[in-house]
């Protein structure tokens, strides 16, 4: 299915909102590869903002892990399978028992 064409307006607002999108999901990142403290409360921040902020529930699981300090593609994927996350999940589709385990697993 083609997406309709946009007026330069239409285009332009998108843009914008898209580079905001962009800005707010690089913030968050650099916020939990920054966090010193515990990395089960900083989780639990990031996905209760992500309940109501639509930028944040579309980040994916994936990114969120990898932004973790000492979390890189290969030890992000095996948490993941661990605890049972689709690969292409992101933050607002986790099941309540996939977010809670996510938190446990990173406050032991």
């Amino acid at each position: 299915m083609a997406l309709p064409p946009l007026t330069p307006e239409q285009r332009a607002d998108a843009l914008k909102k898209a580079a905001e999108a962009r800005r707010e999901r690089a913030s968050i990142k650099a916020r939990l590869k920054e966090s010193t403290g515990r990395r089960g409360e900083e989780i639990a921040k990031v996905l209760a903002e992500a309940e109501s902020n639509e930028i944040v529930g579309r980040l994916r699981v994936s990114a969120l892990l990898e932004a973790l300090p000492g979390v890189g593609k290969v030890k992000a994927q095996q948490i993941m399978e661990e605890i049972g996350i689709s690969p292409s999940r992101k933050i607002r589709g986790l099941g309540s028992h996939q977010a809670q385990k996510l938190v446990s697993h990173f406050s032991e």
